[in-house]
């Protein structure tokens, strides 16, 4: 995690496979409100891309992304989603 940053909530997806990561990071993701920090560890491979992208396409920020062995780390930014406003 970065030294000047706490996450609000932590995922472990630790021994899942696709498509359980992103799946989960999605549910956590739409529990929490606009600028809220979700911190995620998997070690599927397939999760780096697939968290990437799903990120990106809701619009949220990517804090930080690391790798360490097999384990990946995340902390993504809920950004509030402006498509659904009314």
């Amino acid at each position: 995690m970065t030294k000047n940053a706490k996450a609000d909530r932590t995922l472990d997806c630790l021994g899942l496979f696709c498509p359980e990561p992103v799946f989960r990071t999605r549910l956590e993701l739409d529990k929490m409100k606009p600028g809220e920090t979700l911190e995620i560890f998997a070690d599927d491979p397939a999760a780096e891309k697939d968290i990437e992208s799903l990120s990106k396409r809701l619009g949220h920020d990517i804090l930080e992304m690391r790798k360490k062995g097999n384990t990946i780390y995340f902390l993504i930014k809920k950004k509030e989603n402006k498509r659904f406003l009314r």
